[in-house]
This record gives C-alpha cells, structure tokens and sequence, in this order.
C-alpha cells in the first residue's frame, strides 16, 4: 500500500517540477518576469577589449615560462603569429558589428548560404592562423625544460578568447595532457 502511494507522490513531484522548468525555461519568460520571449544574448567584445585582453593573455604567458635568453629567440615569431590570430578576431568583430547595424537597418535576415560561405572563409583564415601559430610555437616549445612544458600547457589555456566565459571547447586528451589545439 505505501509503495504505490511513494510512486504516485514521486510522479507528481517530478510532474510539477517539469512543468515549472517548462514554464520558467521555455514559456516565453526571459527570466525576468516580463512575458516577453526568451532572446540569449551574449557579450561581443570590443575590438579594444579583444586587443588588451590578449595582451595581458600573451603577457602572462610569457611572465610564467620565465624564459631564458637562448629560449628567447624563438619568442617573437611565436607572439607575432598569436597576435595575427587576435587581429582575425578583431577584424571578425568589427564585421560582425557592421553586419548587425546593416541587418537592423535592413531588417533582413542573412541568408542562410551566405552565412555558410562566410562561415567557411572565416575557417579558412583561422586554419592558415593556427598553421602559423604551430609553426612558430614548435621550436619555442621544443626548447623549454619540462617545468616549464607544464606551465606552458596550463597558461596556454587562457590564450584562448572562450577560456573562462562559459562558451568553450571540448579538446581531446594526449600523452595525458589536454590538447593545445584551439587559439581562437
């Protein structure tokens, strides 16, 4: 008689909380109580708060490898291809700026193969970035000791733009280390 009675309670506490998620989550409520529909609205950075954020970001890395002179040498070209890959970023967000106001002059969506091709032509360019960002970070790498190895996996994180802002990647695990595949 109780087991039937726990059952029918646990369903309908399960019930009533689905239809609170549902009304809350997907009822059109935006979270602040004004019935108006639910819009996600993420922060764009600036083109300036791109720029001092990965100067502080390059800047840190640089600090925590404490690199010798000899080690040095293979900095500069490094730093230059990840700062190439900030300024895709910027120039992205500048585009995307421009192609917001022109859309809500025009009120007209893009359409979806434009966005498509631009989607590509954006792949394209970080790819060619990223092709630089290894070829430049491979001597530099391959010239630290092992501490120092170990602090560029972890500092190297923060070099991407999501790390810490909730939109992030998943990168796979090698030799026990997560991956440094994804600058941008």
């Amino acid at each position: 008689m109780l087991k039937p009675v726990i059952t029918a309670t646990a369903l309908v506490a399960l019930a009533g909380a689905s239809f609170a998620y549902a009304q809350h989550g997907f009822g059109g409520d935006r979270g602040f109580g004004d019935g108006g529909p639910r819009v996600e609205h993420r922060h764009h950075p600036s083109a300036g708060d791109i720029s001092a954020f990965a100067d502080a970001r390059i800047a840190g890395l640089k600090a925590g490898l404490q690199l010798t002179a000899d080690q040095s040498k293979n900095w500069p070209a490094f730093e230059q291809a990840v700062r190439d890959l900030v300024q895709l970023r910027i120039q992205r967000a500048q585009a995307r700026q421009a192609g917001e106001q022109q859309q809500q002059q025009q009120q007209q969506p893009v359409a979806p193969f434009e966005r498509l091709s631009q989607r590509a032509d954006n792949m394209a360019k970080t790819s060619t970035a990223l092709k630089k960002i290894a070829d430049a970070g491979t001597p530099l790498y391959q010239g630290l000791n092992d501490d120092q190895k170990n602090r560029f996996m972890t500092l190297a994180r923060m070099l991407r733009p999501h790390h810490g802002m909730g939109g992030g990647h998943e990168h796979g695990w090698r030799d026990g280390r997560r991956e440094l595949s994804h600058f941008s």
